[in-house]
């Protein structure tokens, strides 16, 4: 990777549908070459893929908070098990799998304060292999434009 193909990626990763025109534009490369440079990123996994931010007021949510869980064990069974739960819930949002005092770190987001503690209490305490859980409510979440580049052209 070379310096255009980083303005690239903290470009597309500040709006990611930004069209080719204005991107080239902003990197004064040609049209062509930043089309091509975006389909090469793609198509060797730096680029894994886009997404949408959204309001969650408009679509019906009031809260959202980061649960921790502890499981009972540790063992690949379980723990694929665990993952494979927590992918099926509407409710979360995202999830990270941590070493630690606690193993998991779920982010959800629910209608409000009835509704995270009914998920709580069905959706992760009734799991034979948790636990312990411990939920913080999260005030406001922003997601960084920007994004630490570390590879060099050699690694990718």
């Amino acid at each position: 990777m070379d310096r255009i193909d980083i303005a690239i990626l903290q470009a597309l990763r500040n709006n990611a549908r930004l069209p080719n025109k204005t991107l080239a534009e902003r990197l004064g490369i040609a049209p062509s070459t930043a089309l091509e440079r975006v389909r090469r990123l793609r198509e060797s996994g730096v680029i894994e893929g886009y997404h949408a931010e959204f309001s969650p007021r408009a679509i019906g949510i009031g809260l959202q908070a980061m649960v921790a869980v502890r499981l009972t064990q540790h063992s690949r069974e379980l723990l694929d098990a665990f993952r494979a739960h927590l992918l099926g819930l509407p409710e979360v949002v995202s999830f990270y799998h941590l070493a630690g005092a606690n193993d998991f770190q779920v982010h959800v987001a629910v209608r409000d304060s009835d509704h995270l503690r009914d998920f709580a209490l069905t959706a992760l305490t009734q799991r034979p292999e948790v636990a312990h859980i411990e939920t913080s409510l999260i005030f406001e979440f922003q997601r960084s434009a920007e994004v630490p580049i570390y590879a060099s052209a050699e690694e990718i």
